[in-house]
């Protein structure tokens, strides 16, 4: 994700999700800050855990490389709050994950929907054809 990308994200967080919570407006110049604090902030601990991800081998960053990268650039205070989004989140995905077996029941196709036998069906598609043909070849009205 580019810092441009970063950058709509916080900036959909500022416009849409803060002024509901806090009544706050910000001024362009503050907003902007905000959002080039945020991107190097994201920056600094997704390059921190990345590293240390590739110390103990692994190529993809999970949730303790993130606490760890917290933890080594002593921003112990944000580790508890992190952790509980992470369960939070883990537990939205396996409920997520519980329904779809649900929702992916077999559906019929529009054939079996239809309660025709596919000879009729044929039949039927065969005189559609037919009719689209004669259309075809009378040209235009």
């Amino acid at each position: 994700m580019s810092d441009h990308e970063f950058g709509a994200t916080v900036q959909k967080i500022i416009s849409e999700i803060l002024p509901h919570v806090s009544n706050l407006t910000f001024g362009k110049d503050a907003r902007d800050l905000l959002i080039e604090c945020c991107v190097e902030f994201i920056t600094l601990v997704s390059s921190e855990a990345n590293e240390i991800a590739e110390k103990e081998a692994k190529k993809t960053i999970a949730c303790e490389h993130v606490t760890k990268a917290l933890e080594h650039l002593e921003f112990n205070d944000y580790i508890p709050e992190v952790l509980e989004v992470a369960a939070e989140h883990k537990e939205q995905m396996k409920d997520l994950q519980d329904s779809v077996p649900q929702s992916r029941e077999k559906k019929q196709s529009k054939m079996e929907q239809s309660g025709l036998s596919e000879a009729e069906l044929l039949r039927q598609q065969e005189e559609l054809f037919g009719a689209a043909r004669n259309k075809y070849n009378q040209g235009p009205e």
